[in-house]
């Protein structure tokens, strides 16, 4: 199992997403993020992945966690994620190596170009409410087989 994070960047009614240029979720929209290093909490994980792949830096105390979601391909545990919304930060997001922005209406997200299960728990997350997911995909990751939440308070 590998923790990661993911932080979804806000201004008025738009979220920041980008399509993921190589690696792991290759021709996918979807927020910033990566894995959890060796001696970093997730926050500073989501802070240096934000940086890293799209020029913007945040503190710590600027990320609102909001989800906390496990991944599972065919039954094994993949991906522990820790969801961060971030509305306070300094710069432009630029284009890198990995990701390439775009701000999208939060009612008109490409959820067709996304990750199958994004449609099911990112509108909540987006909507304010702060839950604990658990997504179960086929081996390939094109199809939920379950999908479950429950709401939760962070601190």
């Amino acid at each position: 199992m590998k923790l990661s994070t993911l932080c979804f960047c806000l201004r008025d009614n738009q979220v920041l997403l980008a399509m993921k240029k190589r690696g792991f979720g290759t021709g996918k929209w979807n927020g910033y993020g990566g894995k959890v290093a060796n001696q970093e909490t997730p926050r500073t994980a989501a802070v240096r992945e934000l940086q890293e792949e799209s020029g913007l830096s945040a503190s710590e105390e600027a990320l609102e966690q909001v989800g906390l979601v496990r991944f599972y391909f065919d039954g094994s545990q993949l991906f522990e994620c820790h969801v961060f919304l971030v509305r306070d930060w300094h710069g432009e997001p630029r284009e890198s190596d990995e990701m390439k922005p775009c701000w999208f209406s939060i009612s008109q997200l490409p959820f067709e170009e996304m990750w199958v299960a994004d449609g099911k728990w990112v509108p909540l997350v987006l909507a304010g409410k702060k839950l604990e997911a658990e997504v179960n995909f086929n081996t390939n990751g094109s199809e939920v087989k379950n999908f479950s939440y429950q709401e939760r308070q962070f601190v």
